[in-house]
């Protein structure tokens, strides 16, 4: 199979023409070869067969085009690719691909044999014939290197002296490209060596003629002075090559100095710099490096073309795109004119027009190998012609923006540095100071986030000040450190302030309001809410301030702010209307709230919407559009106390803060997190209390007391609750005074008041207090844990048909638990059924991450297993049950755990582990203080020591037996077996 593109489009297979007639074919044909290698998006074909507007029906057009194509072509020969599709002939395939080839060989061996066999690859103008808006533009570059080669190939001949065989290629060369000064002027030289002067001098004549016809330009200086030279009969035999005024042989130096203190950036470096050397010969890399205001972009890139400067020995240019300054950027032809005259070319040699400059430069590359750099990029148009397009070429591109629009580009998004790297150059710049004081030092960087134009400004103040400590510059940091950094005319403030100022008016409110997120991360629902936006604008707006790094986006749909640029964006935020910037914020609030509330399920958000007054969302849309409440609220947690600090400090939004802790209790309090609940109750207290919301106080005051209850401080439990149920009794809600009755049954069956927390659930549940499903696990737990197990089945049974139209797996599995225990207590099942329904009862629970009933589930599970002898089994099911109690910081629970595995343990004949655990389990129960698991580890302990140590098991045993007694524990007789024995 052979393409050709050099000249006409044409295909052969197996030497017979393929005919591709349809014209739509043929540009995306053409468009795939021009782009060999590269995967090619539906947008790019689609405007390059209809231009800017593409019909609505472009994509299934194309896709008919292509399912052409592949019947024509051998099967694979086009390849779909999730971006879209992909033509990569193989070697001697491609007229292009053979043509670079070549001519990078004739180069580098100066062959012009080589350079003759590529240039008779060429039948016409690349692509003939085929007018396309994408297609023109890379023939184009193919027409140049064609040039490119021309010359070289001239250049060889007319110094082999070969003037006579020459003329005939060259006259046919200049007929065809009439404007291009160097052939011209090889040309002139061969007909003057060939004793044909005067045709050298006519040919002066016409092509002085055609360039002020078409460009309105005189010839460049050296044809003017070839062909005075001629006038005069003493032109040079070893002439230079008319067109370029320094030979590629004269190293031209054009980059700018680069810092002596680089510090850090080690594998983006390695990552670069492999693979720019690793590229392919055969065409121009380009390496883009984009980054937030003041990452080191420029510094990098230097750094980089100090690297490998060598591999681009003849020119190493630099030009300032001006894309991030106070100005427009810089124009292209503007660039092209900087460009050139580094080159060397002389100002009246430039064309006036972009397309003849871009044509010029080219030309000019083609025959250097050249680095490039292009600093502070606006845009991908902005670059689009002036990337190189000869083989042997490298661009570096610097940028805030990523220039998403830039194909077959090598991509490189620069972080901030490491503590480690900032701390390294805050040292190189400051001294041994900041070795001296350590820990200023790591605040110093920790307040610059690592941002290298930070840490410069504040390690040249240190510098500068050589009596200052590192502390004074701590100090003078304060709560904002944005006015400090600044040094002369530079300063972090006014390099944000110039990335804001391009963003489109949209853009920079959206930028402004996220100044008033006070979480460190936030969504586009979050975004959505303090803008006013649907949640797709938010998303779109978002994008683009990722894609100038004004937001940083950590992981998919997550996005943050640095550090200095939230204090920038606050800056912003704190300059709008007072109202304006309250209603954003309550919108942000009650955004939160709802969304929390929505990981409720249906019967848990009556008694949610009754605390919290059954306010409805501001934004039904906002909670509308959540796709997994849950897995959100998840995501928010470390930031939630960070919502309540904000809207406790405002007096107009201070509800939210006691709002939004008790919508994320449950979600919380069920996964274990209780450090947080805890923190984020103190936190809504405060904020109650300050206002002087007596129902708020008595709802925190409640949730408050859970985690008391799960640390089993149950007397501040229990005041706890019995503060609520005095507020409650005060504002006359009955129903609130019934819910905190049944929570204060809980706390006295936890403490191992059973016989009072059953009086006080019986009491509600026979008032108009009623409560429900609370009260039935109250009672069930209680009659279980006295032993009445055919009381406590009946309760557990009347919860579980309760959560089974509720619908929560975490209850529904904790009461499958239950009845199996009962019921096997009782003798009604056998041990494996037990086990069955006990590990139905575990998948729900970890189905639904309730770690708490997790770890109770696989306790019992190891006592039915050791029931039966299979103590290994049981063994990992007691260690992976304690396991997830550690992660509770439950130490009650904990010592029950570490009892049953002793337990275990003692059945299995394993006395001195068993002792061992039966030791822990009592120092994590005198912990917490309660009678019950103190007793339980006593008597346990007791137990193991018959034998080794009498005395001390009557000992332990007399208590653990007093102490059950008093709390009617059937755990008793138990006891008073082991001290009979004795």
């Amino acid at each position: 199979m052979r393409f050709r593109i050099l000249g006409p489009l044409s295909v052969t297979v197996d030497g017979q023409d393929v005919p591709i007639t349809a014209g739509r074919d043929r540009i995306v044909l053409a468009m795939l070869l021009l782009h060999a290698g590269r995967v090619l998006g539906v947008h790019t074909l689609a405007e390059a067969v209809w231009g800017a507007e593409p019909p609505a029906t472009a994509r299934g057009q194309l896709q008919s085009c292509v399912s052409r194509l592949r019947r024509s072509l051998p099967a694979g020969t086009i390849r779909s690719d999730p971006a879209g599709y992909c033509l990569a002939p193989g070697p001697g395939e491609l007229d292009a691909a053979e043509f670079t080839r070549l001519v990078a060989a004739a180069r580098d061996g100066r062959d012009p044999e080589l350079y003759r066999q590529a240039l008779d690859l060429w039948r016409g103008d690349a692509a003939a014939g085929l007018d396309s808006h994408g297609v023109r533009p890379a023939a184009a570059t193919l027409d140049q290197q064609h040039v490119a080669a021309l010359e070289g190939w001239a250049e060889l001949e007319l110094d082999a002296g070969h003037e006579l065989a020459l003329i005939g290629g060259l006259t046919a060369a200049v007929d065809r490209f009439p404007l291009q000064e160097r052939l011209s002027g090889q040309l002139m030289r061969a007909l003057h060596r060939a004793g044909r002067p005067a045709d050298a001098l006519a040919h002066y004549r016409r092509i002085r003629t055609a360039l002020r016809d078409e460009l309105g330009l005189d010839p460049g200086r050296e044809l003017q002075e070839l062909h005075t030279a001629l006038l005069n009969g003493a032109a040079p035999v070893g002439a230079a090559p008319v067109g370029a005024t320094r030979e590629p042989d004269v190293r031209i130096r054009c980059l700018p100095r680069t810092v002596g203190d680089f510090t850090g950036r080690v594998e983006v470096i390695r990552r670069l710099v492999g693979a720019i050397e690793n590229a392919p010969a055969t065409e121009p890399v380009v390496a883009v490096i984009d980054g937030m205001a003041g990452s080191g972009k420029t510094t990098l890139a230097l750094h980089v073309a100090a690297r490998l400067g060598d591999r681009y020995p003849d020119a190493h240019l630099f030009v300032d795109l001006q894309g991030h300054s106070e100005g427009r950027p810089l124009e292209p032809a503007a660039a092209l004119l900087i460009l050139l005259r580094q080159l060397g070319v002389e100002a009246e040699r430039i064309p006036g027009g972009l397309l003849e400059r871009v044509g010029l430069w080219r030309t000019e590359l083609a025959r250097r190998r050249t680095l490039v750099l292009f600093d502070n990029a606006a845009s991908s148009a902005q670059l689009a012609e002036l990337m190189p397009t000869a083989p042997g070429s490298l661009a570096v591109v610097t940028g805030r923006r990523r220039l998403v629009g830039l194909d077959g580009v090598l991509p490189e998004s620069l972080p901030v540095l490491s503590p480690d790297e900032a701390l390294v150059l805050l040292g190189r710049i400051a001294g041994e100071r900041v070795w001296a004081e350590p820990d200023a030092s790591a605040e110093v960087v920790r307040r610059c986030g690592g941002l290298p134009l930070a840490i410069r400004l504040a390690g040249a103040r240190l510098a500068h000040r050589p009596r200052w400590r590192v502390s004074d510059l701590v100090g003078r940091l304060g709560d904002t450190a944005l006015p400090e950094l600044a040094a002369e005319d530079r300063s972090v403030a006014h390099a944000f302030t110039v990335s804001y100022r391009q963003l489109a008016a949209p853009s920079q409110r959206v930028f402004r309001l996220t100044g008033l997120c006070p979480a460190s991360e936030f969504d586009a629902l979050t975004v959505a809410a303090l803008a006013e936006l649907p949640v797709a604008d938010a998303q779109d707006e978002l994008d683009d301030l990722v894609d100038v790094h004004l937001v940083d986006e950590p992981e998919a749909g997550v996005y943050r702010l640095h550090d200095l640029l939230r204090e920038f964006a606050s800056a912003l935020a704190s300059e709008m209307d007072d109202e304006d910037r309250v209603e954003a914020r309550r919108r942000m609030f009650d955004q939160q709230l709802h969304a929390a509330a929505a990981t409720h399920l249906p019967a848990y958000r009556k008694t949610l919407d009754r605390d919290l007054g059954d306010p409805r969302p501001l934004r039904p849309d906002l909670i509308a559009a959540l796709t997994d409440p849950t897995a959100r609220l998840e995501r928010e947690r470390p930031q939630l106390s960070r919502y309540i600090d904000a809207a406790a400090e405002d007096q107009m939004l201070s509800p939210y803060a006691w709002q939004l802790a008790r919508a994320t209790w449950r979600h919380l309090f069920v996964r274990g997190y209780f450090d947080d609940v805890y923190d984020l109750q103190m936190r809504a207290r405060a904020a109650a209390e300050r206002s002087g919301d007596r129902a708020a106080t008595a709802t925190v005051l409640n949730y408050l007391a859970s985690v008391h209850y799960r640390r089993a401080e149950m007397d501040e439990a229990a005041r706890l609750m019995e503060q609520c149920i005095a507020i409650r009794q005060e504002l006359g809600d009955r129903d609130a005074v019934g819910a905190a009755m049944v929570n204060l049954a809980g706390v006295h069956a936890v403490a191992g008041r059973w016989a009072k927390s059953i009086e006080v659930a019986a009491q509600v549940r026979r008032s108009p207090l009623r409560r429900g499903q609370e009260d039935l696990n109250v009672l069930a737990l209680g009659y279980q844990r006295l032993g009445r197990y055919p009381e406590a089945l009946r309760y557990h049974r009347l919860r579980l048909l309760m959560q089974l139209d509720i619908g929560d797996p975490t209850r529904i599995g904790d009461s499958l638990i239950n009845i199996a225990v009962v019921k096997h207590r009782l003798g009604a099942v056998s041990n494996a059924r037990a086990r069955r329904q006990v590990r139905a009862g575990l998948r729900l629970l970890e189905r639904a991450a309730h770690p708490y009933g997790e770890a109770e589930g696989r306790n019992e599970l190891g006592q039915l297993l050791a029931a039966d002898g299979r103590f290994a089994e049981a063994a990992d099911e007691h260690r992976r049950s304690i396991e997830i109690a550690e992660g509770l910081h439950d130490p009650m629970q904990e010592s029950r755990l570490c009892h049953g595995f002793g337990t275990t343990l003692q059945l299995a004949g394993d006395e001195p582990a068993a002792r061992a655990m039966f030791e822990r389990a009592l120092a994590l129960g005198r912990q917490t203080k309660v009678p019950y698991p103190i007793a339980l580890a006593e008597a346990g302990l007791g137990a193991c020591l018959v034998t080794a140590d009498p005395a001390e098991a009557h000992r332990l045993l007399t208590r653990a037996g007093a102490t059950l007694a008093a709390l009617d524990a059937p755990e008793l007789r138990d006891v008073e077996k082991a001290l009979a024995a004795l």
